[in-house]
């Protein structure tokens, strides 16, 4: 099979009106921390029972087109030695792989960050393909201040997602784009809306010069929301009002779906921003869908509690909330739902 067919195969496997991408790719001090609420040690063991619980909870295909996994977890098996990333294909979930190495200050930009891992990048995919994964995922991490970001930080992070995208497209993986414009702060909607913009017309200059084929790429943005810190929230309808404004104003319609990263919302409010959103997608030439991490398994990960016995219990817990953001998609949900089994 040719580099494009595979690439298109990939996104027609993802790619759809209803499911969305469950984000599992939690770095280690990440996974630790989340653990640690519950008050369960972050060893390799509880890690791999935690994730293949969740690829094989029954039904999440119905909902779930695509799983991010961490590196780890793409070389471990299921307690019946099936490969994680086969227990997910065998629900026709896609298996992804998150390939950057984290982030660090950008010199020169006081305030930005930039995201380390193109070297190797290229051999490390060849290995992650032999091992399933069909596409990857690679974020860069925008602070909004008065002065973040700068010019510097836009430009460099657009390259770095731009270099990623074109090696990941030369070696048949779906690339997932990732801008995530941290909620941190309490800059108002207007601010967020403005850094946005900024990001993605400079993400897009990028993919451009790289000859990224948009047609084979999934944009993971972040929704235009107040920063976390201000006292007010906005509704949902605003959310996907100011959302949809700047999307139109910098993705091309070749993108064929954007997936929502839900960077500090919660659970309930990750659903409702998608279901506004989508209730205005007669004005989106694109699929309106999320990546969601913790709002996806936090509700799971609290009925699980580190204990062999709930998995079941966190297994429904994590198909309700998939299965309420299939909703979402369709612009149906409503909070009278959350209160249904």
């Amino acid at each position: 099979m040719s580099v494009t067919k595979e690439l298109q195969s990939t996104i027609e496997d993802m790619v759809d009106e209803t499911r969305g991408i469950l984000a599992a790719d939690e770095s280690a001090p990440t996974i630790a921390k989340r653990f640690a609420s519950i008050e369960t040690e972050s060893t390799e063991e509880n890690r791999r029972e935690y994730r293949s619980l969740l690829v094989s909870t029954p039904g999440l295909g119905e909902y779930i087109s695509g799983v991010i996994l961490f590196e780890e977890t793409l070389t471990q098996s299921n307690e019946k030695g099936t490969p994680l990333a086969e227990v997910a294909w065998n629900q026709n979930i896609v298996p992804g792989i998150k390939v950057d190495k984290g982030k660090g200050p950008l010199a020169g930009a006081p305030g930005d960050m930039i995201t380390y891992g193109l070297d190797g990048l290229e051999d490390r995919l060849t290995r992650y393909k032999e091992l399933g994964a069909r596409f990857a995922k690679w974020r860069e991490v925008y602070p909004i201040t008065a002065h973040n970001p700068t010019q510097l930080g836009l430009t460099a992070n657009a390259e770095m997602l731009a270099r990623y995208a074109a090696t990941c497209q030369a070696s048949g993986i779906v690339p997932i784009v990732e801008p995530e414009v941290l909620m941190d702060g309490d800059h108002d909607i207007r601010r967020c809306k403005e850094v946005i913009q900024q990001v993605l017309h400079a993400v897009f200059h990028a993919l451009h010069q790289h000859n990224v084929v948009l047609e084979h790429i999934i944009l993971k943005p972040s929704m235009v929301t107040p920063g976390a810190s201000l006292s007010s929230k906005a509704p949902p309808h605003e959310v996907a009002e100011a959302t949809l404004n700047v999307l139109r104003r910098t993705v091309p319609a070749a993108v064929p779906s954007i997936n929502f990263l839900s960077g500090g919302q919660t659970p309930v409010e990750a659903t409702e921003n998608l279901n506004a959103l989508n209730q205005l997608k007669d004005q989106a030439p694109w699929q309106l869908s999320i990546s969601y991490g913790r709002a996806l398994q936090q509700p799971c990960l609290k009925a699980w509690q580190g204990k062999h016995e709930n998995t079941a219990a966190a297994q429904d817990a994590l198909l309700k909330r998939a299965r309420l953001n299939s909703i979402a998609r369709k612009g149906e949900y409503n909070l009278e739902l959350e209160k249904r089994s």
